[in-house]
């Protein structure tokens, strides 16, 4: 591994490239910490109300920080559901998916359109925000002499301020696009999230019995200190059985995370063979590769942003009404909904749920056309052996499709549960038990395994094509390569070139 990460270094345009995205990365971060001017940054963030509940949430998976109201608040989110807006539109509307199979231009047209509508959104999501600002505890969260007497004027001006900072940043990704390496809006999306985990390690520390074990052992002595660390009855918030499970579990999400992110379904097609003159070209074989979850984390993405508004209200009216006594004026559906669509509770996880089931064969409805690839296989001669090209095989594509997409959903529920669950009924320390367990699963997991796993591909492929070995090639592979790319005794193609590579024809790369 080692060898591999100084072999990164000794290319010049990979190095050039991961130091670029490295440097826009940290511009990213440094402008995580400039408030929006006329914010009182202490007194918004020791909120703990229903907009501070719905500021961290959507800074999960935002990239941005609308807890610290910065002037990156709304992060790269609006230009992504931009992207998203305008990619389901183009499925129905036939200009869109006119300009979509133009090609080149008709996508450059349509990013231009994105940009705009991006433009708007942050405006609209700008004005909610600073406007809410000025209402939390009667203005305590803005400085009085902008909140008195000149509201208007720091509206607009935060406004301002926050769409430059979504369009800086979305001219930062695109820039890390084009001369870095990697996506740059899933990067930017990325360093957000994982910036949080620093700040999670050390409130799981500060609540487990390890905090005090330096002091003890020089107040108590090494064996009552050790004692004292694996004593159930300890005062510690997380005891040592708490952290070992959240290792585990860690552990076992990130690598059930992987395996549905590269999970496939491979259908077997047969070329048609082809004579021409005295030659018979086709007739090889490939692989159709149908991703397990094909949706990706788009299901949770739009179940979480629904949901917000049951857990939002419920939010509200538990912290505004207290106890069950003070809901004399609430019709018992409120004081329903108040009590059990809160994270973790069984109804609030049950129409999760279902609304993640709901949103994976959505998107995949939208995104997958069995016909266009069964049209595409017939004109170029291709089929999957025993069915007849055009209707039945868009009709096996379709139900294979149905059925894996069941699997993936059912997996995406299980990561999306895990850490309500965990942070409810085992951590039970508030705010922190969810930025604990925000790592166990959910949005941020994933597209933190997404996007290290597509920048990992990337930098194996430039160096597979420099003959390096990769991250993910072993040794053994490694040697193989360099044997089958060495000459003959003879001279340059001699008569020891493996002949193994060359019976692979124009199907080597391809899945297997």
């Amino acid at each position: 591994m080692f060898r591999t990460l100084f072999n990164v270094f000794r290319i010049g345009e990979l190095r050039n490239k991961l130091l670029f995205t490295l440097a826009l990365l940290c511009v990213y971060r440094i402008g995580f910490y400039v408030p929006i001017p006329g914010v009182n940054t202490g007194k918004f963030i020791s909120n703990d109300g229903a907009l501070g509940v719905i500021a961290q949430y959507l800074s999960l998976f935002s990239g941005g920080s609308l807890s610290q109201s910065s002037i990156f608040g709304l992060g790269i989110m609006p230009y992504i559901s931009a992207s998203i807006i305008l990619q389901l539109l183009s499925t129905v509307v036939p200009s869109l998916e006119k300009l979509k199979k133009e090609g080149e231009p008709g996508m450059r047209k349509i990013n231009e359109w994105t940009r705009y509508l991006t433009v708007g959104i942050c405006i609209v999501q700008g004005t909610w925000w600073i406007s809410t600002l000025l209402k939390i505890d009667h203005g305590t969260s803005v400085y009085p002499l902008v909140h008195q007497h000149f509201a208007f004027l720091f509206v607009v001006m935060g406004v301002t301020v926050l769409t430059a900072g979504s369009l800086f940043l979305m001219w930062l990704g695109e820039q890390i696009d084009q001369y870095g390496i990697g996506n740059g809006v899933s990067l930017i999306i990325t360093a957000g999230i994982v910036s949080r985990m620093p700040v999670a390690m050390e409130s799981l520390w500060n609540g487990s019995p390890f905090a005090d074990l330096w002091a003890n052992c020089w107040t108590m002595g090494v064996g009552k200190a050790i004692q004292k660390v694996f004593d159930v009855q300890s005062s510690a918030n997380y005891s040592v059985l708490v952290i070992v499970f959240l290792v585990l579990a860690f552990v076992f999400v990130v690598a059930g995370s992987i395996l549905l992110t590269q999970a496939q379904r491979r259908i077997r097609i047969q070329q048609a063979k082809h004579v021409r003159g005295r030659r018979v070209y086709g007739g090889q074989q490939q692989y159709l590769p149908l991703r397990v979850n094909h949706a990706g984390v788009m299901p949770i993405i739009f179940a979480s942003s629904l949901m917000m508004i049951p857990n939002w209200g419920s939010t509200w009216i538990a912290q505004t009404y207290g106890s069950a006594k003070d809901f004399p004026n609430f019709s018992p559906v409120a004081l329903f909904l108040g009590k059990n669509f809160n994270n973790g509770s069984y109804l609030y996880e049950l129409l999760y749920v279902g609304m993640i089931f709901f949103f994976s064969y959505f998107w995949n409805t939208v995104q997958f056309n069995p016909k266009e690839i069964a049209t595409q296989l017939r004109d170029h001669g291709s089929f999957i052996p025993g069915l007849r090209p055009g209707k039945r095989t868009a009709d096996y594509l379709e139900n294979v499709m149905t059925r894996i997409t069941y699997v993936g959903a059912a997996f995406l529920c299980v990561i999306a549960v895990v850490p309500n669950v965990v942070a409810t009924y085992m951590l039970k320390t508030g705010n922190e038990a969810f930025l604990i367990s925000q790592f166990l699963g959910g949005t941020g997991l994933l597209i933190v395994i997404s996007v290290m796993l597509d920048l990992v591909n990337r930098i194996e492929a430039n160096l597979v094509m420099r003959n390096y070995q990769g991250f993910l090639e072993s040794s053994s592979a490694a040697n193989r390569l360099k044997n089958r790319i060495r000459p003959g005794r003879g001279g340059p193609g001699g008569g020891d070139t493996d002949r193994s590579s060359m019976a692979d024809g124009p199907t080597r790369g391809l899945p297997a």
